[in-house]
């Protein structure tokens, strides 16, 4: 907890907002590419602490959010079949599908369960022989690796009745479209820590320099975003874009090798829906043909599947940086995390849950002064 509070500290957190406010003489707009950077901007109101005109365009960076209509009512079905135990974790099972979630499917006598890692999925398997069980891998890379390994684990331990459902997008894909898009306005990106802890660094460059702009590899604590963003600023007001490592605690430019072995032989990249934004290219994951035999969509044959969108959530545009949560018709009446329309309102790392939780307890310059 110390090491955490070394950076939460309100005197240094100053410091760098004063040192951004120094730097900025121009209007920037810049994404924060993941949702648990989003909650610590929110919680802490370090977007409200910028220059005039510094703007923080929050990204579609939560995998929850952006896990595709279709997949989540494949799950669904999946889950309310007899003789099936559905494994998720927990914020999951609040997220809607076209007309229920999994919360529903288990009320209704479906086997859902939560579990704390896809080996508690697989070690469920394994004592239940005569049930198929089927743990719901969704994520950006971050989580990839492990469902990978449970995978490869149940292929050499001979467990058949295990299988995966894969619902796992990448994070520079994702990148490019939204610089393609022709409403962007995003100039600089501070990039996901824990993503580049696996992958490293080496996608970054050809998006900075196709794209002319800076990406920082941050962190998720307050200081760690501050620095980010002057880093960010600091680049954009000089006409620089490159990729800076801001998270070296935690990130080297190689990434995780052997976790990246463990990718390369357990899936392969695909074309991927995104919830909200639509088909990228390349930017997903499934289950490479030597492994096909555990994929649950493979398995149960789930096709033809009839999606609806809620007519009234604007989570799309909420994904793609176009509005901010508080801008939707829906939000905090039609829409709470109680009862939501949308993903970005259910998970621990929407945009949408942030601005519910955290708009406004406080004034920024409590915030700052009380270290949140």
């Amino acid at each position: 907890m110390k090491y955490l509070a070394e950076f939460s500290d309100p005197v240094l957190a100053r410091k760098l907002v004063d040192e951004i406010h120094a730097t900025v003489t121009k209007p920037w707009a810049m994404m924060e590419v993941c949702g648990g950077q989003t909650h610590t901007i929110v919680r802490h109101g370090i977007d409200q602490l910028l220059p005039d005109g510094v703007e923080m365009i929050h990204g579609p960076g939560c995998p929850v959010c952006v896990t595709p209509l279709e997949i989540i009512d494949k799950a669904l079905e999946i889950a309310a079949q007899p003789d099936v135990i559905f494994c998720s974790f927990g914020d999951m099972l609040r997220v809607p599908g076209s007309g229920r979630d999994l919360f529903r499917i288990k009320s209704e006598g479906g086997d859902v369960r939560v579990v704390y890692s896809p080996l508690d999925a697989l070690r469920l398997a394994s004592e239940n022989p005569d049930k198929q069980v089927v743990f719901f891998g969704i994520g950006f890379e971050t989580t990839a690796p492990p469902n990978a390994m449970t995978v490869y684990q149940a292929k050499k331990l001979g467990i058949p009745n295990f299988s995966l459902l894969v619902s796992h997008v990448r994070v520079p894909p994702a990148i490019e479209a939204i610089m393609q898009s022709p409403v962007c306005r995003v100039q600089g990106f501070l990039a996901a820590g824990h993503v580049c802890s696996v992958m490293g660094t080496a996608e970054y460059p050809e998006l900075a320099d196709k794209y002319g702009v800076p990406i920082v590899v941050t962190g998720f604590e307050p200081l760690d975003i501050l620095a980010g963003i002057l880093r960010t600023v600091s680049q954009l007001e000089k006409g620089e874009h490159v990729v800076e490592n801001a998270y070296r605690r935690a990130v080297r430019d190689e990434g995780n090798p052997a976790a990246k072995a463990m990718l390369a032989d357990v899936f392969e990249t695909t074309d991927r829906s995104w919830r909200g934004i639509g088909m990228i290219p390349q930017s997903g994951w499934k289950l490479s043909e030597r492994y096909r035999e555990y994929d649950a969509e493979y398995r149960f044959q789930v096709r033809d599947i009839d999606t609806q969108e809620s007519t009234v959530c604007r989570s799309g545009e909420v994904l793609q940086g176009l509005i901010k949560p508080h801008e939707c018709a829906a939000f905090g009446t039609l829409c709470t995390p109680r009862n939501p329309l949308g993903a970005t309102m259910v998970s621990s790392e929407g945009a949408c849950a942030a601005y519910y939780l955290y708009r406004r307890l406080q004034s920024p310059a409590e915030v700052v002064t009380t270290g949140g």
